[in-house]
């Protein structure tokens, strides 16, 4: 919460410095004024608490200053108590507190009776501040829960969207096989075979989509932990580059493999790293067109190393980068592309990096001007290596 702040309104100096040495502690802020157009001022610029107000000053009065405050919007809830020597009349007070005043003090103060009138406002208003804090805490929570409860409607939907299709192709392949009968064109242990392949096919397609939502539930839950060793990061590329090139020759396109210019060591989990570069190659291979140019490279820096991939694919319009880390977000223009996915591979994988430490980022110039991820992550105090060198790995296209 803020500081709780009174005003205090007196044209003599003297009178200022009483009130603020019977008022001072704890987290009060004292405001003061010498008249009333600076006590407009600064009720223009801090949510007041309570304003203590001398009648009597020159140019506008205590009355006037209280009839202005009731006629601003921001002003005209602020409690106002009085300060006047000596003794008032009835038609005095009257106007008093029909300007807004909530009560009059007479001079000399009594300082207790002070400390406890202001501090009944003072406490309100550190319950207002409290109230809106709560407030503001159950509107972040009642958005949290729509945007949850919409997540879960998407995910329901896109779910049994693609499952539906590799089980209806499940299904129609058992009932050929369970009827299949000799035939002059087809014989049958063709059928059969054609038939397996495509059923293995949709069975790996469910395969992945289970891993991956239960990889989400996991991360999601904090039930994924970690299994740090030192690596090679050198290894570690050279090792995704090997298990990427099938990848690129099923989809026809030219893969290149830019080792850095010097290898270091970092700490992370060898299967969770390789799946993160694993996704994102494959995330290039399927959004960029048959005999594309993929690459993957590395840069060493002195407290991190950045792995690098990119593509000369559709690209990613600038309006829609923001959101294709979160889950089951798909780019509208890339769904013909998305080959049956669910949308939470890169929001899978930026949960993995972030629990390595890292971070990572898009860039794209826009539609069919390709992409490039990058992912950063903490690097561990080693000697330079020797030199590598760039290796071309040729697909189908090269």
């Amino acid at each position: 919460m803020s500081q709780v702040c009174c005003l205090l309104v007196d044209d003599l100096d003297e009178n200022l410095l009483s009130l603020e040495a019977l008022l001072r502690g704890g987290d009060l802020r004292l405001l003061k004024a010498r008249s009333g157009v600076e006590a407009l001022e600064l009720l223009l610029r801090h949510e007041v608490a309570l304003a203590l107000v001398d009648v009597q000053m020159p140019g506008m009065d205590g009355f006037e200053l209280a009839e202005f405050m009731r006629g601003n919007e921001r002003t005209r809830h602020v409690p106002i108590i009085f300060v006047t020597a000596g003794s008032t009349d009835r038609q005095r007070r009257f106007r008093g507190y029909e300007a807004g005043a909530v009560d009059f003090i007479g001079k000399p103060i009594e300082p207790d009776i002070l400390r406890s009138k202001a501090r009944v406002f003072f406490d309100l208003d550190r319950q207002r501040q409290q109230i809106l804090a709560q407030r503001d805490e159950l509107e972040a929570y009642a958005a949290a829960l729509r945007l949850a409860d919409q997540t879960k409607d998407r995910m329901l939907a896109i779910v049994a969207h693609e499952l539906r299709n590799p089980i209806a192709s499940l299904q129609a392949g058992l009932r050929l096989l369970l009827r299949a009968e000799p035939s002059d064109d087809r014989p049958v242990p063709d059928r059969t075979g054609r038939v397996r392949g495509l059923m293995e096919q949709q069975l790996d397609h469910l395969v992945r989509l289970i891993d991956d939502l239960l990889d989400v539930s996991r991360v999601s839950a904090g039930k994924i932990s970690l299994q740090r060793e030192k690596l090679d990061l050198l290894d570690v590329l050279t090792a995704a580059a090997d298990s990427a090139q099938p990848v690129m020759e099923a989809a026809g396109h030219s893969f290149t493999y830019i080792p850095p210019e010097h290898t270091a060591a970092i700490e992370a989990d060898r299967t969770r790293l390789a799946q993160i570069i694993a996704n994102l190659l494959g995330n290039a291979a399927k959004y960029t067109p048959r005999g594309g140019r993929i690459t993957l490279s590395a840069e060493i820096g002195e407290a991190s190393v950045r792995i690098v991939v990119s593509d000369d694919g559709i690209g990613i319009p600038p309006d829609q980068q923001a959101q294709i880390f979160q889950m089951f977000a798909q780019v509208d223009d890339h769904r013909t592309h998305a080959q049956g996915g669910l949308g939470i591979g890169l929001a899978l994988v930026r949960q993995l990096v972030q629990l390595h430490g890292g971070s990572i980022e898009v860039h794209s110039q826009g539609a069919g001007c390709g992409s490039r991820f990058s992912v950063t992550l903490p690097r561990l105090d080693v000697e330079a290596m020797a030199p590598t060198g760039t290796v071309r790995m040729r697909g189908a296209a090269g």
